[in-house]
């Protein structure tokens, strides 16, 4: 590996478990938009499993070099490189998408981001169009574990705006741009990939 490259041993883990959900769900898609594609390790693994589909990375700027590294390295005809998005300034310059996935975002952005990354899916959506969002969610305000507990005190401790979110809240957003929630899928160490699709 590259020692250029940015690496998360978190999306190690839970890459090939992703993967699985999303052979399903993105099985009749054509164009993905990964939100926050990180260290561009998802992208890697994913992408050539789905060779059916176009893939595009996107990310704030300043995680671009990390996610072109794991590109350069790792290369595969379907994935694009990163395009720049920052949840709090929508509308973004994309053409309209039939699929969203964003895995570990929701915790890391403010609340108010996540507001406004909602508003800018609704621009970019098409009509039947999916979302797939893996992570941590809280569920009627409780946490589903004791290490999800620990979990957000630890990402409290390194900003107080990082907070798992709650489902309903979500749920919520979803709901306000046209989406229903169609599958609800329990991944390792308390995760869930939660997928809606556009009315």
């Amino acid at each position: 590996m590259s020692s250029q490259k940015p690496f998360s041993q978190a999306c190690e883990n839970n890459k090939q478990p992703i993967l699985e959900i999303l052979l399903r769900v993105f099985s009749d898609r054509k164009q993905v938009l990964e939100v926050g594609s990180g260290t561009g390790q998802h992208a890697i693994h994913c992408a050539p499993e789905l060779p059916h589909l176009v893939w595009q990375t996107a990310d704030l700027e300043h995680n671009h070099p990390g996610i072109k590294a794991w590109l350069n390295d790792s290369p595969a005809e379907n994935i694009r490189p990163p395009l720049i998005l920052d949840a709090d300034h929508p509308p973004w310059s994309f053409d309209p998408v039939d699929a969203v996935f964003t895995a570990n975002t929701c915790h890391i952005m403010a609340w108010s981001s996540v507001v406004n990354l909602f508003a800018g899916l609704d621009l970019i959506m098409e009509p039947n169009a999916v979302l797939a969002i893996y992570g941590p969610f809280n569920y009627n305000g409780k946490f589903t574990s004791d290490s999800n507990a620990r979990f957000e005190e630890w990402l409290k401790s390194k900003a107080p705006h990082q907070g798992i979110r709650d489902f309903e809240a979500i749920n919520t957003l979803a709901k306000k741009i046209g989406l229903t929630l169609i599958e609800y899928n329990e991944m390792p160490a308390n995760n869930h990939l939660l997928v809606w699709e556009r009315n």
